[in-house]
C-alpha cells in the first residue's frame, strides 16, 4: 500500500490537458489533470468518465441525441460523471485541478485525434 498526496503529485507539472496516472485499481486509472481554456468536442463509445474537482471551476458542455447543447459548473468538491456516448467538453476560464477516474486505456479526446489527444499518460506513481 502507498498514499498519494494529490498536492505534491499537482505540484509535479503545469501543462494543461495533459493526464497523468497517479494510481490503478479495478481495472481503472486514476488521473490528475490541470486544465485551462476549451476542450475539443468528443465522445467515448465504450467508457464512462468522472471528472471530480479539487481546485477551481470547470464547465462541462454536452450535446444531447438531437444536437442541443446544454452546460453544467462544478465546483471544488463537486463531480459529474459523464456517459459513455455523451458528447461533451470541458471547459476552464481559469485553472482547474481535476481528479479523473475511467477505464484503463481511454483516450483523453475518445473519438477524436487532435494535437491534444495523450495516447500513454505519464504514470506518477508514488513509489
Amino acid at each position: 500500500m502507498r498514499k498519494v498526496r494529490l498536492a505534491d503529485k499537482l505540484a509535479e507539472f503545469s501543462d494543461y490537458w495533459r493526464p497523468r496516472i497517479v494510481g490503478q485499481l479495478n481495472g481503472q486509472d486514476v488521473k490528475l489533470v490541470k486544465l485551462q481554456g476549451d476542450f475539443i468536442w468528443h465522445q467515448h463509445a465504450a467508457e464512462d468518465e468522472m471528472f471530480l474537482v479539487l481546485e477551481g471551476t470547470l464547465r462541462m458542455q454536452y450535446r444531447d441525441v438531437t444536437g442541443n447543447e446544454s452546460e453544467i459548473e462544478i465546483g471544488k468538491g463537486e463531480f459529474v460523471i459523464v456517459p459513455r456516448g455523451v458528447e461533451h467538453r470541458p471547459s476552464a476560464p481559469d485553472e482547474v485541478h481535476v481528479l479523473l477516474f475511467e477505464p484503463a486505456g481511454t483516450l483523453n479526446t475518445g473519438n477524436v485525434r487532435h494535437a491534444l489527444t495523450v495516447d500513454e499518460p505519464e504514470k506518477s506513481l508514488a513509489p
